[in-house]
């Protein structure tokens, strides 16, 4: 069993100004990826260093605003209803991943339609950057003591002091490990090879809703929600199935596409 090693939420302060490690990650997120785009963009001759410095812009705002709303209708509308001002309390936690994909959708689309870009040519080519934005949230989460797991008497159980003297899984850990490093390197190798339009995306959306599906059997449910189906099914769970459905479907649309249809899904070149 192991305790929790006790982390100031607050990375900083200067006077009356704190910076928080959750914002920071956030922050952290988005550097990681524009600095790996930036890296990719050398090897493919449709794109620049400013295309990629918009894109994430408009990834980032995409992600924080739809996060933010995401999490509020998806898991806590009511409070935020009787509580307006808690909507703006970013550094102390609540964004929905799901809201956040949605908005980046919005973000790449709008992007991709003024780049004069495929939608799905945009998003192969970020696809294998959004996991370094998730072990960055989901270390966030851990500082926070947030999105704990559910009790276990298994030897790695952990003590979260704001979670009760239960040991419990560390799922945000596992979630980072999972929905980070393995998803990043699963997308990094696969996209090294010229693939169809779309196959990426479609990757991207299957194992990630693969990974979200089994974590949540150790991910304690939220606490004024609890199981939304079948009397085992958690909200993150419901909300990724429709998400899987739409890769399966994407992958066997981007295996109907004809040769001339490879390589244009933002790869890089050997």
């Amino acid at each position: 069993m192991f305790e929790y090693p006790q982390i100031n939420p607050v990375m900083f302060g200067i006077g009356p100004i704190k910076v928080h490690w959750y914002g920071m990650m956030y922050l952290f997120g988005f550097v990681g990826a524009w600095l790996l785009g930036i890296w990719r963009a050398r090897k493919l001759p449709d794109w620049s260093r400013d295309d990629v410095s918009d894109m994430i812009l408009y990834g980032a705002i995409g992600a924080v605003l739809g996060g933010r709303i995401g999490y509020i209708l998806f898991y806590k509308l009511a409070w935020y209803l009787e509580n307006p001002a808690g909507v703006l309390r970013i550094w102390e936690g609540g964004m929905s991943f799901h809201g956040g994909l949605l908005g980046v959708l919005i973000a790449v689309w709008w992007f991709a339609r003024k780049s004069d870009r495929h939608f799905f040519q945009v998003t192969d080519f970020g696809a294998p950057f959004v996991p370094i934005g998730l072990f960055f949230g989901r270390i966030g989460n851990f500082i926070n003591q947030e999105l704990w797991g559910r009790v276990t008497d298994s030897s790695w159980g952990m003590v979260f002091p704001l979670a009760g003297p239960e040991p419990r899984h560390a799922s945000q850990l596992y979630e980072a490990v999972l929905e980070g490093v393995v998803l990043f390197v699963v997308l990094m190798i696969y996209s090294r090879k010229p693939r169809h339009l779309g196959s990426v995306s479609g990757m991207f959306l299957v194992l990630y809703a693969v990974f979200r599906f089994i974590v949540e059997f150790a991910r304690e449910p939220d606490a004024h929600l609890g199981f939304i189906a079948l009397d085992w099914m958690t909200m993150g769970q419901l909300l990724s199935v429709p998400m899987l459905i739409a890769g399966l479907a994407i992958l066997w649309w981007s295996g109907r596409q004809g040769p001339d249809d490879q390589g244009k899904a933002g790869n890089e070149r050997n």
